[in-house]
């Protein structure tokens, strides 16, 4: 895949420095969001809250753009109960933990179930990754049901320092593959 990515743009090697420095900052911020699940979560309610409510706005425009058509109606309802619901949840952060909270038990709960289900029923090649994943979906899920309210708390930001420290991870592990590389092609030119 490295290969690949260098061929469609051989300047990337050069600038494997900003990869760095990027994977190590979001590093950083996941570290600290962990720190203070609490603030996270509420930091990323807020950030859900004020994006219902600007979908919703767009949402109402497009309505109002496509007044012809006979689904205008719908675009409207849309929009007026996304900017209501964003409202809400930017208005009462802690309550739209705790309601975000569920939404993600219930997720992990049915989807966990249909995977496992779905990977013993039909038996592919290597089911046995896949009932895992159903199976851990679900324990995640009923761990999620099992704490409420005290999940809603924590759980989001969890989530978003783990995908911080993940994807920052990612970025390090490409910065040292161009570098990598990029030494490498310089030791074939001296050569």
């Amino acid at each position: 895949m490295t290969a690949t990515l260098l061929a469609l743009d051989p300047d990337l090697r050069r600038k494997w420095g900003w990869f760095l420095a990027l994977g190590i900052a979001l590093i950083v911020l996941g570290v600290i969001a962990l720190g203070v699940m609490p603030a996270a979560t509420i930091a990323t309610v807020m950030v859900l809250g004020w994006l219902m409510v600007f979908s919703g706005v767009v949402e109402a425009i497009h309505g109002f753009q496509v007044r012809g058509w006979g689904g205008v109606v719908l675009h409207l309802v849309a929009g007026i109960l996304g900017v209501l619901i964003g409202l809400l949840v930017v208005t009462h952060p802690v309550a739209g933990a705790l309601a975000w909270t569920l939404l993600f038990a219930s997720f992990f709960t049915v989807i966990g179930i249909f995977r496992l289900i779905a990977a013993v029923r039909l038996k592919f090649p290597n089911w046995g990754w896949a009932a895992f994943d159903g199976g851990m979906s679900l324990l995640l899920g009923i761990l999620l049901w099992a704490e409420w309210p005290v999940s809603g708390f924590w759980f989001l930001g969890f989530t978003v320092g783990i995908a911080l420290i993940l994807r920052g991870w990612s970025h390090v592990m490409l910065a040292l593959a161009l570098r990598s590389s990029a030494g490498q092609k310089e030791m074939l030119r001296a050569a």
